[in-house]
């Protein structure tokens, strides 16, 4: 009995043996198995690791170069547009001209000096003298100067001049055979005066001023229409920046939900294959950030080439897109439209220049004249202070006329030409005014359209931003997958999107109401960007 006792605790003890034997086999395999695990796990986590690394290095560049960035606001790049866009300086150019030209004309309406030397002049000549009836030999030798001021009158189109010729003479003729020297003077006092005709001075001088007006609403239609685009291209900047702000959030976002999948997969807790879908959002999310740097980049460049910047330099846009509705009374608004818009005082312009052309039209072939009066003293000697000691007056009076006859009906044609495009201007003056009403009407409505797209694009963001933090915290408790949290973070981003675009969207139409108006509703004052090159 005592043996079967201890050979069956023998037995026990050996199965025990074998038992505990197989378990420190299972323990080998499985601590083998683990360390594979666990080596590729390093494997992975080295490779997350150097991308994490790049990716904070990526981001230290870049808050690095922020610092050395140019902080630009709206009203800066503006000023730098109006300053350096190469559109700009040729209408700046064009300005500069048409006032120069006006500037000269008004200095050719002051009095002009001149004078004009003859130094030295010889002729000797042998021609037929008809008073004596034979032929006669001369020779001259002789110097002179004149003096003259001329001065036009804009309000007669006439010119009054004084003249003074100064001269020394030495002369032989053959058939007195006599040398006759001496001293002479001419003064004289003239003027010129058109007759039955428009007066060309004061139609030139006013065309002119027109040209000078004209030029400076096309500089002031060119520095708004500048200023739209330079919004534009700013707030595309600023659409950039922030994709590349949403991008990063949604990045970070990434890195947060493959940590919590990674722990997870570390515990056991999820499938393996969450991993996977994690790693993929995760590059999927950096490739998309990496785009909007990019873009980013791009859009930086195009808009420093608009406003005339070094592409050396680097910039970060720095809006004021904060919106407050603005009350906008549809009739004050057409009303100050038909007021102040510069496009209907170039179509009047347009008329009155075609005005003059009638003008110039009609004096095709006409009847004029032309009055002419000069009064003066002549003296001569030998000495010269006694040049009058016995002056001789000098007056003339002459009275021309220009009589057409007959021009085959050249002017009435010219005439019925030049008639018809005054008409044509008139229409088109017409035609932009109506211009005018419906671009008002049509910024109004996009205004009313665009203030409920701002609440409803805001109210969107509060709920996706709410229902991506409700799904995030499933996430965390593993009732949701990695792809589906994967499209609430694009909804969120999307939605964010959606709402600074309609800020942006209500800020350029309300620009663009300014320039419709040349009223800016925001301050409640008018606009005035007519200037003047001394303005500048």
């Amino acid at each position: 009995m005592g043996k079967g006792k201890l050979k069956a605790s023998g037995i026990r003890r050996q199965a025990s043996g074998v038992r505990h034997q197989a378990s420190g086999v299972r323990h080998q395999v499985e601590e083998e198995t683990n360390k594979r695990t666990k080596n590729k796990i390093m494997k992975k986590e080295l490779k997350t690791g150097n991308k994490f690394i790049l990716t904070g290095l990526l981001l230290i560049v870049s808050s690095f170069c922020a610092f050395t960035q140019n902080a630009v606001t709206l009203e800066a790049a503006l000023k730098i547009a109006e300053d350096n866009s190469p559109a700009m300086k040729r209408t700046r150019l064009n300005l500069v001209r048409s006032q120069e030209n006006l500037n000269a004309q008004n200095a050719a309406l002051k009095s002009q000096f001149s004078l004009s030397l003859n130094p030295i002049g010889y002729n000797q000549n042998r021609e037929f003298n008809d008073l004596i009836s034979e032929w006669n030999s001369t020779r001259t030798t002789e110097s002179y100067g004149t003096f003259t001021i001329a001065q036009p009158i804009k309000w007669t189109d006439a010119v009054i001049s004084l003249n003074n010729r100064f001269g020394y003479k030495d002369s032989y003729s053959e058939y007195t055979d006599k040398t006759t020297k001496g001293f002479s003077n001419r003064l004289s006092l003239s003027l010129d005066q058109p007759l039955f005709t428009y007066n060309r001075t004061k139609l030139q001088l006013k065309e002119l001023q027109l040209a000078l007006e004209n030029a400076q609403l096309n500089y002031a239609i060119q520095l708004l229409s500048l200023e739209k685009t330079v919004a534009q291209a700013f707030y595309a900047v600023y659409q950039q920046q922030q994709n590349l702000d949403i991008a990063r959030q949604a990045y970070d976002n990434m890195l947060k939900s493959y940590e919590i999948s990674k722990n997870k997969a570390d515990a056991g807790l999820v499938a393996r294959e969450e991993i996977f879908q994690a790693e993929l959002n995760l590059a999927s999310s950096k490739s998309d950030y990496e785009n909007s740097q990019v873009s980013f980049e791009n859009a930086k460049d195009e808009f420093k080439v608009l406003i005339g910047m070094s592409l050396y330099d680097d910039l970060v846009v720095l809006p004021n897109i904060a919106v407050d509705t603005v009350q906008v009374d549809i009739s004050f608004a057409i009303d100050q439209g038909l007021k102040n818009r510069m496009e209907l005082r170039q179509s009047q312009i347009s008329i009155e220049t075609a005005q003059f052309d009638l003008i110039q039209t009609k004096a095709l072939n006409e009847f004029k004249g032309s009055l002419g009066l000069s009064v003066g003293l002549f003296g001569d000697n030998e000495n010269f202070g006694d040049v009058y000691e016995s002056p001789t007056d000098n007056e003339s009076v002459a009275l021309s006329l220009t009589i057409p006859l007959w021009d085959w009906g050249e002017r009435k044609s010219r005439i019925k030409a030049t008639e018809a495009n005054i008409e044509s201007v008139n229409i088109s003056y017409e035609e932009e005014q109506n211009n005018i009403i419906l671009g008002v009407r049509q910024v109004y409505r996009n205004l009313l359209n665009l203030q409920n797209q701002i609440d409803i694009a805001k109210q969107n963001v509060k709920n996706a931003q709410l229902t991506y933090d409700l799904n995030l915290e499933r996430y965390k408790n593993g009732d949701l997958t990695g792809m589906d949290l994967s499209i609430y973070q694009d909804q969120l981003s999307q939605k964010q999107l959606s709402y600074t675009n309609s800020l942006i969207s209500y800020k350029l139409e309300l620009l663009n109401l300014k320039i419709q108006t040349l009223y800016d509703f925001e301050n409640k004052v008018p606009v005035t960007p007519v200037t003047t090159l001394e303005e500048k």
